[in-house]
């Protein structure tokens, strides 16, 4: 494995979510761990290109994903959530310098893009499913997120 494979992996795993990698070839180990919330990918391949390698053979999520709460006295039952439909880096706005897809107290319809998850260099617009009005984002610009992660809680109208 050579140093731009290295970086490559790194990279993969800082997207992914996970918190720890361990690689072991016929004469190369690498272990590679992240400040992430704790999650165990082992892969022990012999002689194994890098694509296969850096596919996990086994997760093993041990804490959930820290999110922000809602607080307990908030009736949310009557909320609707949008959720991610991917995982991916989380994103407000087009680019930094572009306004933000929606903000709290923003009118929603169908189909209106409410933010961009980016999916292995890939820009994805998530549009709305529902119409409302945006009455909490739970997910910080530019932060990694889960498939089925809740994004946004939305109150119909």
């Amino acid at each position: 494995m050579d140093i731009k494979q290295i970086q490559e992996l790194i990279k993969f795993v800082s997207r992914s979510g996970v918190n720890e990698v361990a690689i072991e070839q016929e004469n190369f180990k690498i272990t590679i761990k992240t400040n992430q919330a704790p999650t165990v990918v082992h892969a022990t391949v012999p002689q194994a290109p890098l694509v296969q390698a850096a596919a996990p053979v086994a997760t093993a999520p041990t804490a959930p994903v820290p999110t922000p709460a809602v607080p307990a006295a908030e009736d949310t039952s009557n909320y609707i959530t949008v959720k991610s439909p991917m995982i991916g880096t989380f994103y407000r706005s087009a680019g930094p310098d572009k306004p933000m897809f929606v903000n709290v107290g923003d009118e929603i319809g169908t189909g209106k893009v409410v933010c961009i998850i980016e999916a292995m260099k890939l820009f994805n617009e998530i549009e709305s499913e529902v119409s409302g009005r945006i009455v909490k984002i739970l997910v910080d610009n530019a932060s990694p997120v889960e498939y089925d992660q809740p994004l946004f809680l939305v109150e119909p109208i």
